[in-house]
């Protein structure tokens, strides 16, 4: 924007607490405080206030959708046909367009096997703030628009919606599977979702706990969602065509030092999400040093590749496939130094448990070792190997991951104050291989805890002439502790993703993806198992006074 060279500009970026998308963008005000700096010849600092960035950063999700759903009696999908107004706000974001577009309408057949779908996004501008990805970007809103209308057509229909959903899930011998919306899924077992979360939720014991809800005046109800996201976002090919200005890659540097220990250069910026962990294990696993020997950078564009970011649970799929490249390139010039000082043929070289060893003997060099080699290279093959050891890798992934899950929700209504209690919520996900089931738990239980904020407490709201109304924490109601229950997580349904070398798919926006929906559904059932039958849908946020509105009709 101001005409400088990249090399001219560092951009340091610490720890800024978590972002969930709205820290993604170029605000104006980056720019102003450079243009600032340079004609005062002075630093500059600029620090938003709450009540501002209530005002102008990036906010999120704001569609009205008409979804219909045309099927055979018995409940075999047809076509899902679907018409959406997105907000966009006054002015274009940097994934405006693309958030209720490319990573919305090419969801819309859900982990189902429909033959038709019809997808119709319009984007419309309006007096509002810009709004953007937030976590799950395009996913969730495609997730809850399937959900919901399959859930009101097998109340309508009178069947059985887990079973509805069973019968027309793409089944595991149908991968991979390209969707009427183009995309290829390359591995999934959806069934198995299912089947572990009716397990851990215990379905079969529900109505003995809706009679105790019943007891005390309370309407209990089940709510399910089974959903299916891509993310990874990739390939660079892919976006070029679609009209975006930048590649999709990611990048690292491995360094090893001369002592054997290591810094890794990550282009996936960190915060919150644990890449000092996950991406440190990695190294230590593949290397067989341990954890503590290995830093990673980020954060600091003076010191680390040209890379993409984190957004899109993209960071362990494409820049941690990116640090195993770089690693298996240090492995391999690790090999050529281990064939010279073992006098040994290349070929004959084994790597495991940190060890370089010739194939059948005894005969053994571990990586400090060869590490220490490299940098003082008093034995070692000058003349067709340079000294050093540090490797960078660029990984572009040829397509997207695509995780998936299901998750029940168990809520009761008051029917006099219209207040809803999430008394229970269950996640059955598939995110491919696990790396740090801590970390996957962690991305899971903040998910979801969003998502029950968007289904239950969140909105922003402006009054007829554009004035926010929602401009504080007074007014804009964050979930707190109480508006949340335990959650039970499981991640054992794993089907590796086949096109990347780690096998993941990863998890960070799957708990807001699933969740919406799961919970809605749970409050439309309650109030009909209550014999509230007339209420069809309520809009999200489902507060208290619209719930006992829908109730009063």
């Amino acid at each position: 924007m101001l005409g400088i060279p990249e090399n001219k500009l560092t951009v340091v970026a610490p720890d800024v607490g978590g972002g969930f998308g709205s820290k993604i963008y170029h605000y104006g005000e980056e720019a102003l405080v450079l243009a600032a700096a340079k004609k005062l010849a002075r630093p500059v600092k600029w620090t938003a206030e709450r009540s501002e960035s209530f005002l102008s950063d990036a906010h999120g999700r704001d569609h009205v959708t008409k979804i219909e759903l045309a099927c055979e009696k018995d409940g075999t999908f047809l076509a899902f046909r679907t018409e959406t107004y997105a907000n966009v706000g006054a002015y274009l974001s940097n994934f405006a367009t693309v958030t209720p577009t490319f990573l919305h309408g090419t969801l819309m057949a859900g982990p189902y096997k429909v033959p038709h779908v019809y997808v119709n996004v319009k984007t419309v501008f309006t007096n509002t703030a810009p709004v953007d990805a937030y976590r799950g970007a395009g996913r969730p809103e495609a997730t809850f628009s399937l959900e919901r209308v399959v859930d009101q057509m097998c109340r309508e229909l009178g069947l059985d919606p887990f079973e509805v959903r069973r019968k027309n899930f793409i089944t595991p011998d149908m991968f991979p599977y390209t969707t009427p919306v183009g995309l290829a899924y390359d591995t999934g077992n959806y069934q198995a979702t299912l089947d572990k979360v009716i397990e851990i939720a215990d379905v079969a014991g529900f109505e003995a706990r809706r009679a105790a809800s019943a007891r005390k005046g309370k309407l209990r109800g089940l709510g399910l969602s089974t959903w299916i996201e891509a993310c990874g976002i990739a390939p660079s090919h892919l976006v070029g065509v679609l009209g975006a200005r930048v590649g999709l890659y990611d990048a690292a540097t491995v360094r090893v030092n001369a002592t054997g220990n290591i810094s890794v250069m990550v282009g996936a910026h960190s915060h919150g999400q644990g890449h000092e962990t996950v991406f440190a294990q990695i190294v230590a696993d593949k290397l067989g040093v341990p954890e503590a020997s290995v830093e990673i950078v980020h954060g600091d564009t003076s010191k680390i590749p040209f890379g993409m970011g984190s957004y899109g649970s993209r960071s362990l799929a494409v820049c941690g496939v990116a640090v195993t490249k770089a690693i298996d390139k240090i492995v391999a010039k690790g090999k050529k130094i281990a064939a010279h000082m073992l006098e040994a043929s290349e070929a004959d070289i084994t790597f495991e448990a940190g060890k370089f060893a010739v194939a059948g003997t005894d005969k053994a060099k571990t990586f400090g070792e060869i590490a220490f080699s490299a940098y003082v290279p008093h034995n070692y093959p000058l003349e067709t190997l340079e000294p050093g050891l540090e490797e960078t890798a660029f990984y572009d992934p040829a397509n997207f991951t695509y995780p998936a899950g299901a998750y029940l929700c168990e809520a009761e209504v008051d029917p006099d104050t219209g207040k809803v209690t999430i008394e229970a919520f269950h996640c059955a996900d598939d995110f491919g291989n696990i790396m740090n089931p801590m970390v996957v738990e962690g991305q899971v239980h903040g998910g979801v805890g969003q998502g029950i904020g968007q289904a239950l407490l969140e909105s922003t709201t402006y009054d007829a002439n554009g004035q926010l109304l929602t401009g504080s924490y007074m007014d804009y109601a964050m979930p707190r502790a109480s508006d949340v229950p335990f959650y039970n997580v499981d991640y054992s349904c794993q089907t590796p993703c086949t096109h990347n070398p780690l096998g993941v798919k990863g998890c960070g926006e799957a708990g807001a993806i699933g969740s919406p929906p799961a919970v809605v559904n749970a409050v439309i059932d309650a109030l009909h198992r209550g014999g509230i039958t007339h209420v069809k849908h309520i809009d999200m946020p489902v507060s208290p006074s619209r719930v006992w509105a829908a109730i009063n009709g």
